[in-house]
């Protein structure tokens, strides 16, 4: 079986400064770290490769700048990854269609079998490039997977519901799902595995033209951390209608 993991540089969420664009961070002096969500889809893929043992393999994808690209490539192959793939990419895409697309064009020769990925990424969070994936390429789809079972050309889902609840779904391979945290027990790397990742295959493609985008950020900007206390006085019926025009005009709650 061939699996692939997208797995994606993020920042990591500490000291944030918004740029002067005031429509992304300020990257200049940030530590970028592997998205959460991903390691455990980086896990659960190589669990399914020790189960399956002969004749699978795991590929680590990842796309960005090549300098934090190269960093996160280089822990999930100690990870257990058997080979990688660095998309580079240097515009900044804030569009989860857009990422879908370039990761399509990139990938679809390779014939997986599986596609995995966090269930989002903790900068962003759209939590649609899986689906999206699976549906430019032709796969089946799920998300919010807390447990995975392969059995021939086909595979179980445990997903996660509301309140608790979990379901089992069979789907047909190929497929692209997106793991939700805590459905495994991520591995730590070992100096050994390091050194060894290093002689393992990394191709890199490159995104050599401008990404059209149907979404993005208007304007960044940190919330007002602020209190306001407002006495509204009459009978029953004033504070009433009046209550329900401030959660309705001013806080546009209802």
């Amino acid at each position: 079986m061939k699996i692939a993991v997208l797995t994606k540089a993020i920042p990591k969420l500490k000291s944030l400064k918004i740029d002067s664009s005031k429509k992304w961070i300020d990257d200049s002096n940030i530590q970028y770290v592997m998205n959460e969500h991903d390691t455990y889809a980086l896990e659960e893929a190589v669990l399914i490769k020790e189960k399956l043992e002969e004749n699978s393999e795991v590929f680590a994808i990842t796309m960005g700048p090549m300098n934090r690209s190269k960093q996160i490539m280089q822990e999930a192959l100690a990870k257990g990854a058997d080979k990688g793939l660095i998309i580079k990419n240097d515009y900044k895409i804030t569009d989860p269609l857009a990422f879908a697309k370039i990761f399509s064009e990139k990938i679809k020769d390779e014939n997986f079998d599986l596609i995995l990925c966090g269930l989002a990424s903790y900068d962003l969070g759209s939590g649609q490039t899986s689906v999206l994936i699976g549906e430019l390429l032709g796969m089946t789809t799920a998300t919010f997977a807390i447990g995975t079972n392969v059995m021939n050309k086909k595979i179980k889902i445990k997903k996660e519901l509301e309140s608790g609840f979990s379901q089992w779904i069979e789907m047909s391979l190929p497929a692209s799902i997106s793991i939700q945290s805590g459905l495994n027990n991520p591995r730590y790397v070992s100096i050994k595995n390091i050194v060894q990742a290093k002689d393992k295959e990394v191709i890199i493609k490159n995104v050599d033209k401008e990404i059209v985008t149907m979404q993005g950020f208007t304007k960044f900007y940190v919330p007002v951390n602020e209190k306001k206390t407002e006495f509204i006085e009459g009978d029953l019926d004033k504070v009433t209608n009046e209550i329900i025009r401030i959660l309705k005009e001013d806080l546009k709650l209802i």
